[in-house]
C-alpha cells in the first residue's frame, strides 16, 4: 500500500518530470526563434543551440508569476568572428534578443 510519504514522493517525481519537459519546450522554442532572429539579419547561429544561463521567477503583464528564462548563444556574420548573443523568454513567449556588437555581411570586404 501507498502511505502519504510515498504518494508525496511520487507527486514530487512527476512534478520533476513535467518541469524537464517544459524547459525542453521552451528551449526548442528559443532555439527556432534565434534562428528566425538571425536569419532575417542575414546572421549565422554556431554550433546550432542555445544553452540555458538562467532561471528566475518573474511577473508577465498580467501579474502572474512565470519562469523568466536566458539562453546564450553564438553567431557569426562572417564565417570568421565568433559573436556572442542572448535569447530571453518569458513562459512560453520570447521577450527579447541582445547581440553583441557585430559586422554587418554586407561590409564584409573580398
Amino acid at each position: 500500500m501507498f502511505d502519504l510519504g510515498d504518494l508525496t514522493l511520487t507527486f514530487c517525481f512527476f512534478g520533476v518530470l513535467a518541469y524537464f519537459w517544459r524547459a525542453q519546450g521552451t528551449r526548442e522554442l528559443a532555439l527556432r526563434a534565434t534562428r528566425k532572429h538571425l536569419d532575417q539579419q542575414q546572421l549565422q547561429l554556431l554550433d546550432g543551440h542555445v544553452a540555458l544561463r538562467a532561471v528566475w521567477c518573474k511577473p508577465d503583464a498580467n501579474g502572474q508569476i512565470k519562469l523568466w528564462r536566458r539562453y546564450i548563444f553564438e553567431f557569426t556574420a562572417t564565417g570568421h568572428e565568433r559573436y556572442k548573443g542572448q535569447v530571453v523568454t518569458l513562459g512560453n513567449r520570447i521577450e527579447g534578443f541582445e547581440l553583441e556588437p557585430h559586422r554587418f555581411p554586407n561590409d564584409i570586404i573580398h
